[in-house]
């Protein structure tokens, strides 16, 4: 049965997903995992969210086979303009992970494959512990393909030709690897407690330049840049115009370099 647990670590929401013995993704489990992840987005004090799995050597095993055969069988029966719409609870977890504004970690501590990837890929910062393996998207080892956002966001981290290739092959790999190939931003011999460091200095700066950087720089590659150019001098202008932390923390850092401030 799956399990998800919320704690408060300073500033930043720490989500532990378990499903032991398999460790897989559900509908159920993504439900709840949804549920925990728009209380964090909700709270105002919350200001980095950080996913993790609550058992040793496992963040997400992956999305549970079973329930995707189950889902495709359900699909012969629904209506052609319905069949695939959505992405029911697992595709709004995603997409909320991508698109709030706060800083969202995946500190992943173990093995971590097809949907419980795809879900670190819509995460801002992906933190792998040195030790963690498999890490990947096996999917095409049995006939289908990452449908969890994986042939969309993957080629954006590492490239169109290295993510078809890897895709593809329905690459695994560990963790050492996983960092050389740019799979993930940072090894550590804990990927919590790095990930922690991590929600440390980030929470230090002013949540609404962060939500502003990140909003803008997920937008990027999906549009003309003359028109992201656009939008990012709006969006400066109305930042250091009406945020009252963004200005205070602009007049502390004057006559210093900003490496110092």
């Amino acid at each position: 049965m799956p399990e998800v647990t919320s704690e408060r670590r300073g500033a930043a929401a720490v989500l532990k997903y378990s499903n032991a013995p398999k460790g897989t993704m559900t509908a159920s489990g993504a439900a709840m995992l949804l549920e925990a992840f728009q209380a964090a987005v909700a709270d105002p004090s919350v200001r980095v969210i950080i996913v993790t799995g609550a058992e040793p050597g496992m963040f997400i095993r992956h999305y549970d086979v079973d329930e995707l055969v189950t889902y495709g069988d359900a699909l012969k029966k629904a209506p052609p303009v319905q069949a695939g719409q959505g992405g029911g609870a697992f595709g709004a977890l995603v997409d909320l992970a991508a698109s709030c504004p706060k800083p969202v970690i995946a500190a992943i501590n173990g093995m971590c494959m097809g949907g419980g990837f795809e879900f670190t890929l819509a995460c801002d910062i992906r933190i792998a512990a040195r030790s963690a393996e498999p890490i990947g998207l096996p999917e095409t080892r049995v006939g289908i393909f990452p449908g969890g956002g994986g042939t969309q966001r993957l080629p954006r981290v590492i490239g169109e030709a290295k993510a078809l290739a890897f895709i593809l092959e329905g690459m695994v790999v560990p963790a050492p690897q996983a960092f050389e190939l740019g799979l993930v931003h940072a090894l550590a011999d804990d990927a919590l407690e790095e990930a922690l460091a991590w929600a440390e200095r980030l929470a230090a700066k002013p949540a609404g330049g962060l939500a502003e950087a990140k909003r803008l720089v997920r937008s990027a590659l999906d549009r003309p840049i003359a028109e992201g150019l656009a939008e990012e001098r709006r969006a400066f202008a109305a930042l250091v115009q009406n945020d009252p932390d963004a200005v205070a923390a602009m007049r502390g850092s004057l006559g210093r370099p900003i490496q110092e401030a």
